[in-house]
């Protein structure tokens, strides 16, 4: 029997061993997608005890506690910072097979040096070890990204930020690490939320421009995206439903804008339209300004009304949602790349079962200007477990070729998440590890040395332009 999480931790053969310790662990880290927020890097914060890192704003380890019972007081209530790390505690010990309990046995590892198990009866030990450790000018917020060895983060920024934190943090000759915003227009494009005319305004304030049309909406973002451009900005990011393809013209556009100015209601096929649109003048913008675009889709989201009127968004309440036609999708990508407008674009679903969907349309636009431009993007959010990053790297490899892959990141809001690029690093090397035992591929140290540095780093260097 293997000794629990040790350090051939989910290595299970000579060659997954050599290639990530000698290759995959030494490499550094860019987290090119994440939700950390920039003022807190800024302000280089120190966290007061391991509740207030772990389980604030976490809502992967809170639908782990309904799961297990837990009051919401413990959860997102007043309860104690202890009590809810303890609660908290008695929730892991039950959750055999899920990627939380090796997440957060690596990060105490990693940043805590424990190498013991949590839970119920540790709870109380496992909480001064680490709040004392947090104490330390070393668990800085600055000093956890620093001894990550993160090279560059971007974070998800609305059009309309002053990005005020970014600025500050490029001005400091202290912090080398390079903290990058990246575009999240989310806000403009979601024409039917009640809000929509209230965040136009917003808007039309950070431009200077007062938007009543389409075309002033679309001055105003080109507007923001020089702003962005000027500040290292490399890369978008859209939450979208499904890729949609709708047919339009720029007059029927112009139409549904009008109309909801005037509060009229829109049709689902109008909001499909001025979201094809939208989407479609946008990534022309990407192509030009050799920005990446990302999407991820599949997610139906607020599923739960009477806790979403409690506790608003992002606290644990969405799903995968089944229905994404993949010929939209191939459609939309085909309309921009027809006038090569296409941009870098990198593809995720939350729907393991469009693996092999997205693997053959990317297959469709790949080109000799950039390696790998179209990206199957890493298993998200309910698929970045061992099961779910293994299916999409094996989809990845059977349709496409693995060797171009960009690799991993956080999507996170915490500054303990870099753990997750050592588990997706062991998840790789042993997959290529297995392949190369059973004889399915050369035991070349050289090329599977520079397909496993690649993977884990340099892809991602290359593909967004950092320096």
């Amino acid at each position: 029997m293997k000794q629990f999480m040790d350090k051939d931790f989910l290595l299970n053969n000579e060659m997954a061993k050599m290639l990530y310790h000698q290759v995959a662990e030494k490499a550094p880290i860019l987290d090119y997608h994440c939700h950390i927020n920039p003022k807190e890097i800024a302000e280089d914060k120190k966290f007061a005890n391991i509740t207030q890192v772990w389980l604030y704003g976490d809502h992967y380890k809170w639908r782990q506690m309904r799961s297990n019972g837990v009051d919401e007081r413990y959860i997102t209530g007043d309860a104690s910072d202890f009590e809810k790390f303890e609660k908290w505690a008695e929730t892991l010990e039950k959750a055999i097979g899920n990627p939380l309990y090796h997440w957060s046995h690596l990060e105490l590892q990693r940043y805590f040096d424990y190498h013991g198990v949590l839970n119920k009866e540790t709870a109380k030990e496992v909480w001064e070890l680490c709040n004392q450790k947090l104490s330390e000018d070393d668990m800085s917020v600055r000093n956890i990204i620093r001894n990550s060895h993160v090279t560059h983060i971007c974070t998800t920024d609305d059009p309309a930020d002053d990005l005020h934190w970014h600025q500050m943090l490029a001005e400091d000759p202290d912090f080398t690490v390079k903290v990058l915003p990246a575009w999240r227009p989310d806000k403009a494009m979601n024409i039917e939320k009640p809000s929509y005319k209230e965040y136009l305004e917003t808007l039309g304030e950070a431009t200077g421009l007062t938007i009543t049309s389409f075309a002033d909406l679309k001055a105003a973002l080109i507007n923001r995206m020089d702003y962005f451009d000027a500040r290292g900005c490399k890369a978008s990011d859209h939450a979208l439903e499904y890729v949609m393809c709708a047919s339009y013209t720029e007059a029927e556009i112009e139409e549904i804008f009008a109309k909801r100015m005037k509060d009229a209601p829109l049709s689902k096929e109008e909001e499909l339209q001025f979201k094809t649109a939208f989407m479609t003048f946008v990534g022309r913008e990407y192509h030009e300004r050799n920005w990446v675009m990302q999407l991820h889709y599949g997610c139906k989201r607020d599923n739960n009304t009477l806790f979403f009127n409690k506790l608003g968004p992002d606290t644990g309440f969405d799903c995968i949602n089944n229905y994404a036609p993949s010929a939209e999708m191939a459609n939309f990508l085909n309309g921009l790349n027809m006038t090569d407008e296409l941009p870098k674009t990198i593809i995720y679903s939350l729907n393991p079962s469009d693996n092999e969907v997205i693997d053959t349309i990317i297959g469709c636009f790949q080109d000799e200007k950039t390696v790998g431009k179209i990206q199957h993007g890493s298993a998200w959010w309910f698929n970045d477990h061992k099961k779910g990053m293994t299916d999409q790297l094996v989809s990845l490899a059977n349709l496409g070729l693995l060797s171009n892959f960009i690799g991993m990141l956080t999507d996170s809001r915490s500054f303990l998440s870099y753990t997750r690029h050592e588990y997706f690093r062991r998840i790789l090397c042993n997959l290529i590890g297995t392949w190369v035992e059973d004889g399915e591929y050369p035991a070349d140290r050289k090329v599977l040395d520079g397909i496993v540095r690649d993977i884990s780093y340099d892809n991602a260097l290359k593909y967004f332009g950092f320096k």
